[in-house]
């Protein structure tokens, strides 16, 4: 039988991680600086491998230490989800669970949902983090975060996909724009036309250039934002088009004098909001109804 390394042995690697340093890791840990540097020893005993190098002033972990570490984390993570699903098993969704959303469904999508979740399940507390969608996916796998709101299509690897809804886009437009009078566009109608959007990291920039049939080469630089709230105004003023999904739309950030909005054909240009989690959770069955609580309609 192969011999484990102990949960306990697992956070100590991971404080260290941490802090890249015995004495507040061992703080962080509430145990004696003797007690965590014993259990990292054994823990190397266990994996025969070295974890860290240690000086008298600082300590590093090795290549394979942080690969060790982030496992760990993922571990510990899904072990403490074990642990507080166990306590919740007569009643789901109580207690702690780490939530992501990206900039673009976050500020819309939570006011809605918020109220009748609090209202269903009383004793979820829920914390929040906004963050781009390759950081939210980071902590995902780190176990920093329980689950993740995000968009598609994006690539992911070792997560369970839950579909919310489709979230269809409409060019946003200046009113007396040749193209505010239209019933739909296209991507055809686009040609040419100066298109502004959210900055790179942001992955709504990548749907809206695929639903314009657009490249990075293709598309003028002249202004790039780190909101949808900055870019409708300057739409309104007359400085380029933009595209804003349904989500923003109906939370009323489109009700800006001067602004006009036109759909696309249906079905050319959409995106698909859902909610993510490691495959490996213990929490499936919670955020099966957690994802029910966020899609529309329920309440």
């Amino acid at each position: 039988m192969v011999n484990l390394p102990s949960l306990r042995q697992l956070s100590y690697l991971v404080a260290l991680a941490d802090e890249r340093h015995f004495g507040r890791a061992a703080e962080a840990c509430h145990v004696t600086q003797s007690t965590l540097s014993a259990g990292i020893k054994e823990l190397e005993n266990t994996l025969q491998a070295s974890l860290a190098e240690r000086t008298k002033r600082s300590v590093m972990l090795t290549p394979l230490g942080q690969e060790v570490a982030a496992a760990a984390r993922r571990l510990l993570a899904d072990a403490e989800a074990l642990v507080e699903r166990v306590a919740a098993s007569g009643e789901p969704l109580a207690g702690d669970l780490n939530l992501g959303l990206i900039p673009t469904i976050g500020p819309f999508l939570l006011p809605r949902v918020l109220p009748a979740l609090r209202q269903r399940y009383p004793k979820l507390r829920l914390y929040l983090r906004e963050e781009q969608t390759a950081s939210l996916l980071d902590g995902l796998a780190e176990g920093r975060l329980d689950a993740v709101v995000m968009a598609f299509p994006y690539p992911t690897e070792g997560v369970t996909v839950r579909p919310l809804f489709d979230d269809p886009f409409y060019l946003a437009c200046p009113a007396g724009h040749s193209l505010a009078a239209r019933e739909t566009v296209s991507d055809v109608d686009l040609l040419g036309e100066p298109l502004m959007l959210l900055e790179e990291g942001h992955c709504m920039r990548g749907h809206a250039l695929a639903a314009c049939k657009m490249t990075e080469r293709g598309h003028g630089r002249e202004f790039e934002a780190t909101s949808l709230q900055t870019l409708v105004p300057m739409v309104a003023a007359g400085l380029g088009l933009t595209l804003l999904p349904k989500l923003a739309v109906d939370a009323g950030i489109a009700e800006v004098e001067g602004l006009t909005l036109v759909p696309f054909v249906p079905g050319s240009a959409e995106r698909e909001v859902a909610l993510v989690w490691r495959r490996t959770s213990a929490r499936g069955a919670e955020f099966e109804l957690l994802a029910e609580a966020l899609a529309p309609g329920d309440g």
